[in-house]
């Protein structure tokens, strides 16, 4: 039987396992610079005292919000190990749900990575009934830095610390994770450390790497998925690369030549389209190579036996001349990028693992701590699913198609919220909320989530996420959301890649470029454009599924905006009230 474990724990089983160890690596002054293992449970334990001289209490709910960091994990391991619970919030939420989680979670205690976020939180500070300290971890005047937290805990006993940490059960609530609230309020779940101690064993089982390889982590910690997948390389003995921004990952991908990494979708499309664009600068024969190579990978099978042998040689011939330096642009040492969050366009996939880039798409909630299913190289990828359930988790589909999750990693329920957890939780497995089907009877595919579902007047099903990804794959749409419940047809807010559109413009009809974007973006020419991009889409889809007439938006899609989630899911509520007066005017028009 495996070793119950507290998360907190990982830490001192990597020393034991692999001393010497770098456990994180991170810019100081322009230089990569190493935290040994020993070194972050010393910083561990010393601010583990000043918040147990703050009173911080076990089951207690601390406030963490802080981008990727060697400190936002010395937090984490800090709170956690004296029996409190660290509730991890993004650093680019709404005041007004920084109000609620703090207020629903009872936050006495807050740690902050920055000024601004020091000072947003302090500006509603007199509307949240329990916060009493907030430190901040860069260093301002007139501003509680977190060094106080040690300094005025350096009293404290080292015998007292370890008294409180035998005291924590593996089966303890370890954090409290809001989810993105697409469909109201937040809503706070709850994993245990058994929990999450059980997907990292799940992730491990899966992962090519190895003890003393490198990862590169640039997704926030407050992510389910990244915080589980950094536990992971913990559990692995594989030292942490913390990026300096994401406009510094490529950089950071040559320097530190990554082993492991995970990515979201709309990074893997940023990463291709800025590839593409590099290839589109070519002229003559180079860019008539470089346009075939990325048709051969479109056409790219992670199945040998799928692949005919003609089909291989014009593979091996594009690896030659262009797509193996994809792979060398991204540190020519990658054995898996992890992509989950949101689905991933299978073009892209399909020219990735033929560039030799192995991605693998997965699937996972927050309550299942968040694995649940992905493609791996033990067994095989399978292009358009999200994989293969997990070790230890359990899936089937109900007779509508829901998606129903059973496991170790299933939350213990959301917190002071019975009555929701009541619903999704029936009989121990999970309702995910999402629609699946399966692919060769093991290989899950997701189609949509339950509640996007619609129907049109006619009586027909529209799902829109399909149609929004195969929207997507055009270079001139940016952002789709399909719309249209209880409409005599389907339309789409559309949010056109103004870049390249000024790109077509420019041999289309140079006069375009002399206006400004929103009266580009009303030309006759332009809107022809994007209906001819739509029109392509269309034809993968049912006569009821066609988008009709779309919306185009100026304006992209946005966290800051309130449009999506800081997940980068679409707040479809938010962007129809938005857009109401356009969406109106649309149908209203089709009835005159």
């Amino acid at each position: 039987m495996e070793e119950k474990l507290r998360i907190f724990d990982l830490a001192e089983r990597q020393l034991g396992l692999y001393p010497g160890l770098a456990m994180f690596s991170s810019k100081i002054n322009g230089n990569w610079t190493d935290l040994k293992t020993d070194e972050f449970i010393s910083q561990v334990n010393a601010l583990s005292k000043g918040l147990i001289e703050l009173g911080v209490k076990p089951n207690e709910k601390v406030g963490l919000i802080a981008e990727s960091s060697v400190q936002w994990h010395i937090v984490d391991f800090a709170i956690q190990q004296i029996g409190a619970v660290v509730v991890a919030i993004y650093p680019n939420i709404m005041d007004a749900d920084y109000q609620y989680i703090f207020n629903d979670a009872e936050i006495r205690v807050a740690i902050v990575s920055t000024r601004s976020l020091y000072q947003r939180i302090v500006n509603i500070k007199n509307s949240i009934y329990t916060l009493k300290y907030i430190f901040c971890m860069s260093s301002h005047d007139e501003v509680r830095n977190w060094k106080e937290i040690v300094q005025i805990g350096s009293h404290i006993e080292d015998g007292h610390l370890q008294k409180l940490k035998n005291e924590v059960k593996s089966d303890d609530l370890a954090t409290l994770i809001y989810t993105s609230g697409t469909t109201g309020k937040p809503k706070g779940v709850m994993l245990s450390h058994d929990n999450i101690i059980a997907n990292v064993r799940s992730a491990r089982e899966i992962t090519p790497c190895k003890a003393y390889d490198r990862g590169l982590t640039f997704l926030p910690p407050c992510h389910a998925y990244e915080r589980m997948v950094i536990y992971t390389y913990f559990y692995i003995g594989i030292t942490v690369y913390i990026a300096e921004s994401f406009d510094k990952i490529g950089q950071n991908l040559i320097e530190v030549k990554p082993n492991i990494m995970t990515a979201v979708p709309r990074i893997l499309e940023k990463v291709y389209e800025k590839i593409i664009k590099k290839g589109h600068d070519l002229h003559g024969l180079k860019r008539k190579i470089f346009d075939w190579a990325v048709s051969v990978g479109e056409n790219y099978d992670p199945d040998p036996q799928k692949r005919s042998f003609v089909y291989d040689v014009k593979l091996n011939l594009a690896r030659k001349l262009v797509l193996n330096k994809w792979y060398e642009g991204l540190g020519g040492s990658l054995q898996t990028v992890a992509s989950g969050s949101a689905s991933l366009q299978s073009k892209l996939t399909r020219v990735f693992l033929a560039a030799g880039i192995p991605i693998y798409e997965g699937y996972g909630m927050t309550e299942a701590s968040p694995l649940i299913s992905v493609n791996h190289y033990l067994r095989g990828t399978r292009v358009g699913t999200v994989g293969l359930a997990v070790k230890d988790v359990q899936i089937k589909l109900a007779s509508d198609g829901e998606v129903l999750v059973k496991g170790p990693n299933i939350m213990m329920g959301y917190y002071k919220n019975s009555e929701e957890t009541s619903k999704t939780i029936i009989d121990g497995w999970l309702h995910t909320g999402d629609i699946g089907v399966w692919e060769d009877g093991l290989f899950l595919k997701i189609i949509d989530r339950k509640k996007e579902l619609f129907k049109i007047s006619g009586g027909k099903y529209v799902t829109p996420q399909p149609i929004e990804k195969k929207l997507v794959e055009s270079k001139f749409i940016e952002q789709a959301m399909v719309v249209g419940d209880g409409m005599k047809f389907a339309s789409a807010f559309i949010v056109p890649d103004y870049g390249h559109l000024i790109d077509w413009a420019k041999s289309e009809n140079p006069n375009l470029l002399k206006l400004s974007k929103a009266d580009f973006l009303k030309q006759d020419q332009v809107i022809k454009k994007i209906n001819q991009e739509v029109r392509m889409a269309n034809q993968h889809f049912g006569n009821w599924e066609q988008i009709k007439r779309p919306i185009i938006i100026a304006d992209e899609f946005t966290i800051e905006g309130g449009e999506l989630t800081p997940t980068l899911k679409l707040k479809r509520k938010v962007i129809l009230q938005k857009y109401k007066t356009e969406y109106d005017h649309l149908y209203q028009s089709a009835i005159d």
